[in-house]
């Protein structure tokens, strides 16, 4: 199988990770397929879809749980010119929530471990969780039911659809990116989540004050968040020494975590808050 070719010139790549990100096509003409016909480019996602199939009881817990506790994914019709819906798809947070609270969003839940402890922490705030993977979904779902959680609900789509068409600016006051998935080959790390224009998007949707924390056991992905984050005007780094933090008491620590420090692996956690 032919390799894909590396990457652009930086200047390049960053282009092409905006178009891919903000769903602008990255080619030039009309592609086409073999049978002749014009096709679309697709777009570079907030995931990557993993093997595993739900037990049981995960689905159960998804099919009767969704109608309370899920975030449908929009039904986006007609766009305007910068890509905006025409019509309003927006959720409204304390509609969704029941009350008017602060709201923290997770990017990539996993297993839901880490969002289930925090909503159980933190009864005063609500958490809303993207994961697409179903067993994960179904996990979370499960714990808020044993624990009986009252401020967790679930997207299964997308995070960055969430983010563009369902959340209205100023809408969040934290945003947690735990062990996104680091893209170890060059090639590949224009994959990567944290990427100036998806951080752009977020930081429309987080209010002023807002904080966005992150973590990641894979050093040089700690480096590249740390270098995009720096870069943001908007963002002032919480870190003394302008690097990173010290882990969170709070922040549960993963079973995946636990693995890599067996292994002799590092953590390394940025804390960003938004000051414009």
């Amino acid at each position: 199988m032919n390799e894909r070719p590396e990457s652009p010139p930086p200047a390049e790549a960053v282009s092409e990770m905006a178009t891919e990100i903000l769903g602008e096509p990255r080619f030039r003409g009309t592609p086409t397929d073999r049978d002749g016909r014009p096709r679309t480019m697709r777009e570079v996602r907030s995931f990557v879809k993993r093997g595993g199939r739900a037990t049981n009881a995960q689905l159960r817990a998804i099919e009767e749980g969704w109608a309370t506790l899920g975030v449908p994914a929009a039904a986006v019709g007609p766009v305007r010119a910068d890509g905006t819906p025409a019509a309003s798809v927006l959720v409204d947070l304390g509609t969704l929530f029941g009350r008017t609270a602060p709201v923290t969003l997770e990017i990539g839940f996993g297993d839901g471990e880490q969002l289930a402890t925090l909503a159980a922490l933190h009864p005063e705030r609500d958490y809303l969780g993207a994961e697409v993977h179903e067993p994960g979904v179904g996990h979370l779902l499960l714990r808020v039911e044993a624990l009986g959680l009252t401020n967790v609900r679930v997207a299964r789509h997308d995070a960055v659809e969430l983010l563009r068409h369902q959340l209205a600016p100023g809408s969040l006051d934290e945003v947690l990116v735990y062990f996104p998935d680091p893209w170890h080959k060059k090639r590949h790390h224009k994959r990567r989540l944290i990427q100036p224009p998806l951080v752009s998007l977020l930081l429309e949707r987080l209010r002023i004050g807002g904080v966005f924390r992150l973590a990641t056991d894979w050093e040089p992905y700690a480096h590249h968040m740390l270098e995009v984050l720096s870069a943001e005007p908007r963002l002032r780094n919480r870190s003394a020494d302008g690097t990173f933090i010290p882990r969170p008491a709070e922040r549960p620590v993963t079973k995946f975590e636990r693995r890599g420090h067996r292994l002799g692996h590092g953590t390394w956690d940025l804390a960003f808050e938004r000051i414009a």
